[in-house]
């Protein structure tokens, strides 16, 4: 069933209109029902926004009222906690190029092992983010516009910038 639902998405889900709107209610509705055969758990209400890429969509859990934002581009293993929130052009990775030998091109080493990204609950992912592999983003955080997360975020911090910084904190 993976496998045609990962079909269905890829040939006609992830081109629907947004999630906005009465045609966009029912596109975010055929994208919640195919997402729910791909991903390992998906919670209710999780919003799949439009042009969204997951590869195979295994190892990834995302938790109730959370969402993908429209043109995100996330790998597994990823787990997103309940009512998170996420703007476009999201970009999460889990695994890396091996770049450690000089004798051979790194286009021929590989790829690293992936290391999984946690994102807790009631986050808060801004614009064009990208979160690197083995980051944990702590409950109730706010990642700034354009940030690259490099590292931990502890809970209720607002960070920023490239690399990200903690700016304030919520608490």
């Amino acid at each position: 069933m993976r496998t045609l639902a990962l079909m269905l998405y890829y040939g006609l889900g992830k081109f629907l209109p947004k999630s906005q709107g009465k045609v966009g209610k029912i596109s975010r509705k055929i994208r919640y029902g195919l997402c729910r055969y791909i991903f390992d758990d998906i919670g209710k209400d999780v919003n799949i926004e439009r042009n969204v890429f997951f590869g195979e969509g295994k190892g990834i859990a995302i938790g109730e009222g959370s969402g993908l934002g429209v043109n995100a581009n996330v790998q597994g293993p990823l787990t997103i906690g309940r009512w998170v929130m996420m703007g476009p052009d999201v970009l999460i990775y889990t695994r890396n190029h091996q770049w450690s030998r000089t004798d051979i091109p790194m286009i021929e080493q590989g790829d690293t092992e992936p290391i999984p990204v946690i994102i807790e609950d009631d986050v808060w992912i801004g614009a064009r983010v990208i979160i690197l592999p083995g980051v944990r983003i702590g409950k109730g955080s706010v990642i700034g516009a354009g940030s690259v997360v490099t590292k931990d975020v502890e809970a209720y911090t607002v960070v920023g910038g490239v690399p990200a910084k903690v700016i304030k904190k919520r608490k």
